[in-house]
């Protein structure tokens, strides 16, 4: 790799920014010609997304988008980014058996308990063999530092939490698309901001756009014989591939002591990265929360999610994703503008305005409703 960072520097112009081109170009490009020989043998050998009474499709649809993913960010990572995969080595088995877990689950569908073992294995190998965990809290709840077992275990958790409430969140075309990229490009400022020791972070953000955003291209066709899904194998790639980055995001904020590690302060950086993935942590939270409350098992498919609520407004697939990311991002920039509040304050704000916009689709449609009942 160092020989390619010679063959690069010869360019005259800095190695960074190369490889965010290249690493962006590569990626869209892998993604954008996968994509289509994925669907034609989908629809060979009939491995398409049938619609059940859940689905907000109508017809059977391609579902293994998330292998284009996988094969962008397989193939741009430890090339432009790869840093990383030196730094943590257990980076790349992660994704590979997420791979294989999310194409099983696709094609064949796998029982919960199967996906939950291979999330614990996964997760573990990246807390506990590459050390990426969440050290403290910052003072939420009056904790700082974290015991060295309980911030394994609560990091396993999170991670599991991460990749699935993605999953969960993909329920319209272009709301899980939409959103990871969304959520790649603000950690990817971020990262950026903080220097150069944090810039192969910023080119894994960047591959991970170009991959998403060729994706979008055929997630959003009006074409059926274009259009895809990047099914379970995608929405976990993407949840775990966050996950990954909020925590290493929030990891920066902690002085570690080490002379080639620069320092930074951020007393409320888990707040920001909680606002940051908002969306599939409230919805998680919202529909498990109705649930119960119905007296129904967690695991239990409905139509509480934040988009199906945005269907029964009758808006399009392209606009309930929209409204919904822009809602959002207007927590992001609440977030980050209170970014100096006190933290615990900070995060019931993000909190409380994240199911704030889990129920406005509902208060619309109530109001609707009455308003239909007068007339």
């Amino acid at each position: 790799m160092k020989n390619f960072e010679l063959f690069l520097a010869q360019s005259g112009l800095p190695i960074f920014y190369i490889k965010i081109g290249l690493g962006f170009l590569f990626s869209f490009l892998i993604t954008f010609f996968s994509i289509p020989t994925i669907i034609k043998i989908s629809r060979k050998k009939n491995l398409m997304d049938e619609p059940v009474a859940r689905s907000s499709h109508l017809r059977k649809i391609a579902n293994l988008g998330g292998i284009a993913i996988f094969y962008s960010i397989g193939i741009c990572a430890p090339i432009f980014a790869y840093e990383l995969f030196d730094l943590y080595k257990f980076l790349f088995a992660s994704l590979v058996i997420l791979l294989y877990v999310g194409v099983m689950d696709d094609i064949v569908v796998m029982r919960a308990y199967k996906k939950l073992v291979a999330q614990i294995i996964v997760s573990s190998l990246v807390v506990i063999g590459s050390d990426i965990r969440i050290r403290s809290l910052f003072g939420i709840f009056g904790i700082y530092e974290i015991n060295y077992f309980v911030s394994v275990i609560f990091s396993i958790i999170t991670f599991i939490i991460l990749i699935n409430a993605f999953n969960l969140i993909d329920g319209i075309d272009g709301l899980a698309g939409g959103y990871s990229l969304v959520c790649s490009a603000l950690f990817g400022i971020s990262y950026y901001r903080l220097g150069s020791y944090n810039y192969p972070l910023v080119v894994l953000s960047v591959i991970i756009i170009g991959s998403v955003l060729a994706f979008l291209y055929y997630n959003l066709s009006h074409y059926r014989t274009n259009k895809i899904f990047m099914g379970d194998t995608g929405s976990m790639l993407l949840g775990f591939l966050l996950a990954f980055t909020s925590i290493s995001f929030i990891d920066i904020f902690i002085d570690k002591n080490l002379p080639e590690v620069p320092r930074y302060h951020l007393q409320s950086a888990p707040v920001v990265a909680v606002a940051i993935l908002i969306l599939p942590i409230v919805d998680t939270l919202n529909v498990i929360i109705i649930r119960l409350l119905n007296k129904k098992s967690p695991f239990d498919a409905d139509k509480n999610h934040i988009h199906h609520r945005l269907l029964k407004l009758n808006l399009t697939h392209r606009r309930s994703s929209g409204y919904i990311i822009l809602y959002y991002l207007f927590i992001v920039g609440l977030a980050y503008c209170l970014r100096h509040t006190n933290v615990n304050l900070l995060l019931f704000i993000i909190i409380s305005l994240g199911f704030l916009g889990a129920y406005i689709p509902h208060f619309i449609y109530a109001l609707r409703h009455i308003k239909d009942t007068k007339n």
